[in-house]
């Protein structure tokens, strides 16, 4: 079986809920904080492993104890962290999370993360890269550095996928490094112009196509839609009560990526990253939240039956 490539973020993410969005210049109270193990990079990583998928993180956190803590997180869930370098210079990401009515604002400090070079990451990649192995990233690292780790992981013979987010255009050249790029609505709408409704959905996926990478856009509680050159899916999002979105997405990816390194149908990919999700949203936190290959698994035959 092929092994999952990650390189991200790490943060410690901070949250707490409020009945409402904070106006300028007031303070309230919160309810129900917690503080976790969080980032773009590292939920992925965790997703897939936790779908006992063989997963190396390479990234970067600060020698300061969240660092410390952050390791012992991705090591507790099967993440493997010998490629997670250490800054001097930089404290660990941090994400300050404001949880209101299921849904989420998220202020993120970069730290560590903007302090990874790309002759760190290609180290890695020569150390633990074989031809067929998936590579996922995201932006929450320098753009430059993750422009060229896609290029130097394309010409290894890895199967690249990107989610772009925080969301920001990308020159074609980016695209003709990926395999796969997955996005939500609003980076969608960012990257190509179209907001993917019910009218333009298939418009946002052909844009994609013809820059040359296969497609997914997660559409919320419109489940998700995604392209290839031979065909078009749509998979429905499975209803559940919705506590904190936290994540969802990074889930999403995580265990499709587990899909795509077993070989499976892209249907079948989708539905299981589906269900992933939709578990992750039913808990409160991030990677703490993510459900294990057997929970997922039970779920879709509790909700198939």
């Amino acid at each position: 079986m092929r092994k999952l490539i990650v390189l991200g973020s790490l943060n410690m993410d901070m949250s707490i809920e409020t009945d409402r969005i904070p106006m300028q210049g007031e303070t309230m109270h919160g309810k129900d904080f917690l503080m976790n193990t969080g980032g773009k990079g590292g939920n992925q990583a965790v997703a897939a492993a936790k779908a006992n998928t063989l997963t190396y993180l390479i990234g970067k956190v600060g020698s300061d104890v969240l660092g410390e803590q952050v390791l012992k997180d991705l090591s507790q869930y099967g993440v493997h962290t010998d490629y997670v370098h250490t800054s001097k210079q930089e404290s660990t990401g941090l994400a300050m999370i404001i949880r209101c009515n299921h849904d989420n604002r998220i202020v993120l400090h970069a730290g560590a993360n903007y302090d990874i070079t790309i002759d760190e990451v290609k180290d890695s990649l020569h150390n633990i890269a074989k031809s067929n192995d998936l590579f996922l990233t995201q932006l929450e690292n320098p753009y430059s550095v993750v422009k060229e780790a896609l290029s130097y992981a394309k010409g290894l013979g890895l199967t690249t996928i990107l989610n772009p987010a925080p969301a920001q255009k990308l020159e074609d050249e980016v695209y003709q490094t990926l395999d796969w790029i997955v996005v939500n609505e609003s980076e969608c709408e960012v990257l190509s112009g179209i907001y993917p409704d019910e009218e333009h959905h298939i418009q946002a996926l052909q844009w994609f196509l013809e820059k040359g990478c296969n497609v997914i856009i997660t559409l919320g509680e419109h489940g998700s839609i995604a392209c290839t050159k031979h065909e078009q899916y749509r998979i429905p999002a499975n209803k559940v009560e919705t506590l904190d979105t936290t994540g969802a997405g990074d889930t999403f990816i995580g265990a499709f990526c587990k899909c795509l390194c077993e070989n499976q149908d892209i249907t079948d990919a989708l539905q299981y990253a589906s269900y992933a999700a939709s578990l992750t949203v039913s808990r409160y936190g991030a990677q703490c939240a993510i459900p294990t290959h057997e929970e997922t698994y039970e779920y879709m035959l509790k909700h198939t039956l």
